[in-house]
């Protein structure tokens, strides 16, 4: 009888199978559309919006297409969080330089030579025979030392810093001078909390710091003040409320390029893309209406210059109480494993990709492991500040870094992108995600104390 009985069951698990799937397709392509997917991604990448920069009008009406998006999906705003609606409003400070002057050992060093980050209006070292300005340090890093690593540690560290460089490091030193150059940014409620003084000096000099017997070092920087704006919005959970799963992504891109020709950094994948998803993913589960947990959608702007606006969001409510986050960057372009694929960052630091792949090995379909794990790409989002604090954040992506042309350059434009692709990782993230929406999983916090921190310089 049992072994009669039992091909029956596998076929009537098999018809249920079917049937679940048929309905989870069904209901996305009613409510993801590619007409209104590619609608959004290209109107948010048009050249009406001159790139989105950080600063601009442009990034402005961006905002607004969001929240007219999110508004007419019947989310509503999230109140302890928004300030102005369904904006976040913040402001962050900027401090950029406009004076270097450095001598050493009587010989001064041209401004070429020269690079400095600081969080101070102006400052002066000196060492001669009578005075010892010992209120900075001094580092030698060598032909054959690892400039980037040692860099990066004093950038942790904090403080006042010089460091003379050998030459050799010539290519990389002008990275950072331009880096440098665009000035350093902090956000304004933590420049009055927590007022800092750190500050780097790079001077490329044959001269080692054990050689010097005189120096004189002086810095001026001007200091502006700009507001930006997150786009926020919520669906009220059913059930459970107080716990959060958050969809995310950066509207904000490189605005305009000062030469002739192609001009505008249309940001199309970066991350037009990702915000696209957001929208769209806001409406489906809007008209599910039938999400356990609370949905908060967001929009961060100043990601691409330092993730400011996902920094400020962090510290507007709990941590604890957000479930998991899912931030989506740069989905416009088919993985390496295939149109409509995708991978996420970090996987092996929560349980979260395991969870969301076994919903997804029901219809034969996962989510990839980052096979980019050399470019660090898990601090090089959004995500990383929320997974700074526990939260279970990771990005998910498509984009083949290591081929792609496109990125950072104005061909980033809404002809670089497979639009067919992209709907498809949409509609692959609404099926993945349907378990954290209705409360039947839960993923492991990640461990803060094994997450790098950010500089504390620049």
């Amino acid at each position: 009888m049992a072994k009669k009985s039992f091909p029956l069951v596998i076929k009537i698990a098999a018809i249920m199978l079917c049937l679940t799937t048929i309905n989870i397709v069904s209901a996305q392509n009613k409510t993801i559309s590619l007409a209104q997917v590619t609608k959004d991604v290209s109107f948010l990448a048009s050249d009406e919006l001159k790139g989105r920069s950080n600063y601009s009008s442009e990034i402005g009406i961006a905002a607004n297409y969001i929240a007219k998006r999110f508004k007419e999906s019947g989310l509503i705003t999230a109140k302890n969080i928004s300030n102005a609606g369904f904006f976040q409003t913040y402001q962050i400070i900027k401090t950029t330089p406009t004076t270097l002057k450095f001598s050493i050992n009587g010989q001064s060093i041209i401004a070429e030579n020269l690079a400095m980050a600081s969080t101070v209006t102006s400052f002066s070292w000196q060492i001669t025979d009578t005075v010892k300005n010992t209120d900075f340090t001094i580092h030698t890093i060598n032909k054959d030392d690892d400039m980037r690593a040692m860099i990066s540690k004093i950038n942790k560290q904090g403080g006042k810093h010089l460091v003379l460089l050998d030459p050799s490091h010539k290519a990389l030193f002008e990275r950072y001078q331009h880096y440098f150059q665009q000035g350093t940014i902090k956000l304004a409620q933590e420049a009055i909390t927590k007022p800092s003084t750190d500050m780097l000096v790079l001077a490329l000099s044959t001269i080692t710091a054990d050689k010097i017997t005189s120096l004189k070092v002086f810095g001026e920087s001007k200091e502006s003040k700009n507001e930006l704006m997150n786009v926020v919005a919520i669906l009220p959970g059913k059930t459970k409320p107080d716990e959060i799963v958050l969809y995310s992504a950066h509207y904000d891109h490189l605005g305009i390029k000062n030469a002739e020709g192609d001009v505008i950094y249309n940001g199309a994948d970066d991350d037009a893309s990702g915000t696209a998803a957001v929208i769209n993913l806001a409406q489906y589960y809007a008209k599910q209406g039938e999400n356990a947990r609370t949905l908060m959608f967001a929009a961060f702007s100043a990601e691409e210059i330092g993730g400011f606006g996902s920094s400020y969001f962090s510290k507007q409510l709990d941590p604890q109480a957000i479930t998991a986050m899912i931030n989506i960057e740069m989905i416009g372009k088919p993985s390496k494993f295939g149109a409509g694929t995708l991978w996420m960052t970090g996987m092996e630091r929560s349980d979260l990709g395991v969870q969301l792949n076994t919903t997804l090995a029901k219809l034969n379909q996962k989510i990839y492991e980052d096979p980019y794990p050399e470019q660090d790409l898990f601090y090089r989002s959004d995500n990383a500040t929320l997974a700074r604090l526990g939260v279970p954040a990771h990005s998910f992506s498509s984009t083949q870094l290591d081929k792609d042309e496109h990125y950072h350059q104005t061909s980033d434009d809404i002809s670089s992108l497979n639009l067919s692709s992209l709907h498809q990782v949409i509609k692959t993230l609404a099926t993945a995600t349907q378990p954290l929406v209705n409360g039947s999983i839960t993923p492991s916090r990640i461990d803060k104390n094994l997450i790098k921190n950010k500089g504390l310089i620049f």
